[in-house]
C-alpha cells in the first residue's frame, strides 16, 4: 500500500510517496516559490531532478509535481490507482486531538482556524482542496501540529487575560511541531529500550521554526509555542516570547498596523532581528567567525533561551530523564547543541564534544552526564502516513 504525504506552505508543497508494506520512501520532492519564479526539487532511486516550472498556486504545483510521479524516465508508480490515500499536515487544528478523515464538516471547522495560523493554514487547505480536485475517490487525512499539546493541562495552556476572551475567541496556548515531539518521543524511549510511560523527556524541536516539549509518559504536558507559532524561544525571524507593551508601543510610535507588526514579529525579528546579518544560522555562524559580534549576541540569546526552557520543563515533570534534539538546526548544527548544554552544566548535564560532531542518530552526552542527550533525527511524514493508512483502514 502507497501513502502520498503532502506537506503545504504559504509558497511551498513538499510530498513523499511512501510504500507503508516497508516504510520506505519511494520518491519526494519539494515545490518552492509557488507563485513566483516556481521549480520543483524531485528525488527518486538516489537521483535528484531540479525542474524549473513556475505555478500560479498549489494546484498547479500539485498537478505538476504528481506527472513527476508518473515520469516515464523515472516512474515512481505506473497508475494513481496505486495511491491508496494521501496524508495532509496541518499546523493549526484548533481542538482536533487526533488526526480525521477529510470530509465537508472537517473543513469547514477547518477555514474557522485560519486566523489563529494565517501564514500556514491556508496553504494546506489549498492542497487538500487540490488534491480532491486531481485525484477524485481517493480519502484523505489531515494530522495536526497542535493535536499532540491537546493533553496540557488548563492550568498550563490558559493565558493570565480576561477569561471571557478565552471562551469567545479560544486564546490558550496550543502548542506546534506535535507530529514531530510525537515521532521522536517514542524513538528515543525506543532506543533506550524503556516503556515510553516511564520517560521525561524534553525534546528540541530546532529548525526555521523552534520549539520545546515537556513529554511525560508519552504526553505533552508543556510546549514553549502558544496561540501561534510565534511564541516560545526566540527562532530565525521569529521573536519568541516578549513583553506584550512591545507590540503596542511600536504599533503607536511607529504607526504600525496589526498585519505590519505581525510582520516584523513573524520575519523580522528572532536570531535575524537582532544581527541582521541572515536568516540561515550556519551564516550566522560564519559572521561570528568573522567578528560580528551581534551575530554572537544573537546565538548566545538564542541558546540561553533554549537552555532557560529544558531547565523550565524540569518543574512541569518534576524531573527530566533524557534530552533529544531534532529538525534542521537540532540536527546539524553541533555548535548550538554545545552551547545549550553549556548553559545546562549547573544541572549536571556533560556535553562528549567528539560524540558531538554527529549529523545521524546518536548519543552525544558524557557517560557521566546526570541526563543523557541524544540527537533523533525527525520523520514527521512517516506518522502522518502511519495515521493515514490506520484510518483509511479503520473506515
Amino acid at each position: 500500500m502507497k501513502i502520498l504525504v503532502i506537506n503545504c506552505g504559504s509558497s511551498s508543497l513538499k510530498y513523499q510517496l511512501i510504500n507503508m508494506d516497508n516504510e520506505s520512501v519511494i520518491c519526494s520532492g519539494k515545490y518552492e516559490r509557488i507563485g513566483e519564479a516556481s521549480f520543483l526539487t524531485h528525488k527518486i532511486n538516489g537521483q535528484k531532478y531540479v525542474l524549473q516550472n513556475p505555478v500560479n498556486n498549489h494546484k498547479e504545483a500539485l498537478n505538476f509535481s504528481i506527472k513527476q510521479l508518473l515520469n516515464n524516465e523515472h516512474p515512481a508508480i505506473n497508475s494513481l490507482k496505486e495511491i491508496t490515500a494521501i496524508g495532509h499536515r496541518m499546523v493549526h487544528g484548533g481542538n482536533y486531538s487526533e488526526s480525521v478523515l477529510v470530509n465537508n464538516e472537517v473543513l469547514k471547522n477547518l477555514e474557522e482556524t485560519i486566523d489563529l495560523a494565517p501564514v500556514h493554514n491556508p496553504g494546506a487547505l489549498m492542497g487538500i482542496k487540490a488534491c480532491k480536485e486531481l485525484m477524485p475517490g481517493k480519502e484523505n487525512v489531515i494530522t495536526f501540529d497542535t493535536a499532540f499539546h491537546q493533553t496540557i493541562p488548563e492550568e498550563r495552556y490558559i493565558y493570565p487575560i480576561p477569561y471571557k476572551y478565552y471562551e469567545k475567541y479560544k486564546l490558550r496556548r496550543y502548542g506546534f511541531h506535535g507530529t514531530s515531539h510525537y515521532y521522536v518521543s517514542r524513538r528515543i524511549a525506543e532506543i533506550l529500550g524503556k516503556p515510553i510511560e516511564d520517560l521525561k523527556i524534553v525534546n528540541c524541536h530546532l529548525g526555521q521554526g523552534a520549539s520545546i516539549c515537556a513529554i511525560q509518559g508519552g504526553k505533552s504536558v508543556d510546549t514553549s509555542m502558544g496561540l501561534t507559532p510565534v511564541a516560545g524561544i526566540p527562532m530565525c525571524a521569529r521573536s519568541g516570547d516578549l513583553d506584550p507593551s512591545i507590540v503596542t508601543f511600536l504599533m503607536k510610535k511607529e504607526g504600525l498596523t496589526p498585519e505590519e507588526i505581525d510582520n516584523i514579529l513573524n520575519n523580522e525579528s528572532g536570531i535575524y532581528g537582532i544581527c541582521g546579518v541572515s536568516k540561515d544560522i550556519r551564516d550566522v555562524e560564519d559572521a561570528i567567525d568573522q567578528g560580528n559580534e551581534q551575530a554572537k549576541l544573537a546565538l548566545d540569546h538564542y541558546k540561553y533561551k533554549i537552555a532557560q526552557f529544558i531547565a523550565k520543563y524540569a518543574v512541569s515533570m518534576q524531573g527530566i530523564d533524557v534530552i533529544t534534539f531534532t529538525a534542521g538546526v537540532g540536527e546539524n548544527q553541533k555548535r548550538i547543541r554545545e552551547g545549550i548544554i553549556k548553559n545546562l552544566e549547573f544541572m549536571g548535564v556533560k556535553l562528549d564534544k567528539e560524540r558531538n560532531e554527529t549529523r545521524e542518530e546518536s548519543k552525544i552526552s558524557a557517560d557521566d552526564s546526570s541526563i543523557p542527550v541524544w540527537v533523533v533525527p525527525t520523520n514527521e511524514e512517516l506518522v502522518i502516513a502511519r495515521d493515514t493508512l490506520r484510518l483509511v483502514t479503520l473506515k
